[in-house]
């Protein structure tokens, strides 16, 4: 007797996770602080030795890890800071596994393009792909990480304060009790909610914040039959999208300022050296790091926070597909470009772009990005050349143009449910597919490629009229 398949429920509300962020430990008084900075001192240099071990150890890092350092905390902290530094050090690895990977693609690009130009080698200016090891995390700002196990919050009953704070602290079995008042919008903010047992403390400016979060479900508002649009990503627009609009920029002001904070920190990186050679202690040498870096990032984020919700508001009934972005395997020739491409945080955006649809209970769906930005969508050919400049898109073979970032999201949307580019795994891959369904159109359009002229290399010929197409608004 055949087992009837079980059907799987749909979906209809998403759990997103909010934080409540901005609660200063401000009513402690200055002995409890300084317990807490004591605590601190010994919590960050043992996640710090755990960190390193976790990246440097050949498999991957287990939370449960037996303990190896010894330390004055108690047992419990001592798991905490393994934890804490687990999560670091599994972050680290992902993003440089990837970045090599996006490396060895890059190498096996830069080989066949080579090998295809063999013969007329003084016209190919490609370099090739380098890659540099990348340097171990280092904690600098004072976090714990807290679990239930070293950290409640407990309702105040006769007092003051709207909690009070325990935390374990080197004097195992005294707990600290800090109090802690919320402020009028962080009450708003907490009404109702039952908060997860997950807390998280850490010191700047020589401030103590703590930050408390709480699960929501979010009913999905997204039809099944809802039209999708493509996000693409950039730094002339943050964002454009397939219906052709484009949210925010890193141009203008914010570009002004980054040159003007890049050549500080050029001159005080000049004197830094300077200094050094000189034999100055490291203690007594200047730092490169600027406020106004701090400020321009955070500037940034909030123009792409901005731009992100503006699209959102638009697009409220609509599928929203954008690329699954890896900045860190990103490169440019000119070290100029690096720096603006840092400076935009780019990888900012696929992250907000999912928290502000969830949070809207919009649908919101990443694809492979390979090769976006460089595919005809009407013959699937793929080569750096149909890119003339950063604005135009103009296939080589058969002569579709368009706006570039307009194109790149138009082709994004269309690959939504695309089984079979998803089911590649690597940059090859998809070009080996885009390439075959390239040979597909081209076996389809014979008769007209023959009308056209003779037989030429169709990567180099200059199209014919009846293929040119006016770039659609």
């Amino acid at each position: 007797m055949r087992k009837k398949k079980r059907k799987r429920k749909k979906k209809t509300k998403q759990t997103i996770t909010r934080a409540v962020t901005h609660i200063r430990l401000i009513e402690a008084n200055p002995g409890k602080l300084e317990a807490l900075d004591q605590l601190v001192a010994v919590y960050l240099p043992l996640c710090q030795q755990y960190t390193t071990l976790f990246c440097e150890a050949e498999t991957s890092p287990d939370k449960y890890q037996e303990t190896v350092f010894k330390t004055d905390l108690s047992d419990r902290l001592h798991r905490v800071a393994i934890q804490q530094a687990a999560g670091i050090a599994k972050s680290v690895r992902t993003n440089r596994a990837n970045a090599y990977q996006a490396y060895l693609e890059d190498v096996a690009d830069y080989a066949q393009a080579k090998a295809q130009a063999e013969g007329r080698m003084s016209a190919f200016k490609r370099r090739e792909p380098t890659w540099t090891e990348w340097d171990l995390p280092v904690l600098r700002v004072p976090v714990i990480q807290a679990n239930v196990n070293v950290v409640v919050l407990e309702k105040s009953e006769d007092s003051t304060f709207d909690y009070w704070l325990r935390v374990s602290t080197l004097d195992v079995g005294n707990p600290l009790r800090v109090p802690v008042k919320l402020a009028s919008y962080h009450k708003r903010a907490l009404e109702g909610r039952t908060l997860n047992a997950s807390t998280t403390l850490h010191k700047r400016n020589g401030v103590w914040w703590l930050t408390l979060s709480f699960e929501e479900d979010v009913p999905l508002q997204t039809k099944p039959d809802a039209p999708t649009v493509g996000v693409d990503v950039g730094i002339a627009h943050f964002l454009t999208t397939s219906t052709n609009k484009a949210y925010g920029s890193f141009h203008g002001k914010m570009a002004r300022q980054h040159k003007h904070d890049r050549e500080k920190r050029r001159r005080k990186a000049k004197l830094r050296a300077c200094l050094e050679k000189k034999g100055v202690p490291k203690g007594k040498l200047p730092s490169t790091s600027s406020e106004t870096s701090q400020r321009l990032s955070r500037h940034v984020k909030q123009e792409i926070n901005r731009a992100v919700n503006e699209l959102v508001k638009d697009h409220r009934d609509a599928r929203l597909i954008y690329e699954d972005l890896n900045v860190a395997s990103m490169r440019f020739k000119a070290r100029v470009m690096n720096s603006y491409l840092y400076a935009s945080h780019l990888g900012h955006i696929p992250e907000q772009l999912a928290w502000a649809a969830a949070k809207q209970g919009m649908a919101a769906h990443t694809v492979r990005a390979a090769y976006s930005s460089q595919e005809c969508p009407r013959c699937h050919y793929v080569d750096r050349a149909n890119r003339p400049n950063q604005k135009t898109f103009k296939c080589l073979v058969c002569g579709y143009a368009d706006q570039a970032d307009r194109k790149a999201a138009q082709t994004l949307a269309g690959r939504w449910g695309d089984r079979k580019l998803a089911a590649c795994r690597s940059t090859s891959e998809v070009k080996a597919l885009l390439m075959t369904r390239h040979e597909a159109w081209k076996q389809q359009n014979q008769q007209r490629i023959q009308d056209a002229g003779p037989p030429v290399q169709l990567s180099f010929w200059d199209p014919p009229e009846m293929f040119l197409e006016s770039s659609h608004e």
